[in-house]
């Protein structure tokens, strides 16, 4: 079965840290751009971090400088090292492969595959307190 599974997630002070895994079955990393969304109530759905071939790492500006996105090519798992969390971080967080590799969308109205051949996973919540 083609699946992406996302952990890690949880509650934490502002200031702390989190990290979020996610282990992919069903395909392999060749050839396939990896990333992490985030979606909190209200508000749109966000690229936070992604990694690929030719599109090399990318964050946007919100995120750049705390959010760390690596991944394990031997495990099939990319993780997402969050540091210095602000209450603007909650939200649920998804993990997403794009196996055409064409690069992944960086805003849309909801969390959910852009691409027919985008794999999603269900989503871990991630809350930061004041």
């Amino acid at each position: 079965e083609v699946q992406v599974v996302e952990s890690g997630g949880g509650s934490v002070q502002a200031g702390g840290s989190l990290r979020l895994s996610c282990i992919a079955s069903g395909f392999t990393f060749a050839g396939t751009d990896m990333g992490w969304y985030r979606q909190a109530p209200g508000n749109d759905c966000e690229l936070v971090a992604s990694i690929g071939g030719d599109v090399g790492v990318y964050y946007p500006q919100s995120v750049k400088g705390r959010f760390t996105i690596s991944q394990d090519n031997a495990k099939n798992m990319i993780y997402l090292q969050m540091n210095a969390l602000k209450p603007e971080d909650t939200a649920v967080y998804y993990c997403a492969a794009d196996r055409e590799a064409l690069g992944l969308v960086a805003r849309m109205r909801q969390c959910q595959p852009y691409r027919s051949l985008e794999v999603w996973g269900q989503g871990t919540q991630v809350t930061v307190s004041s």
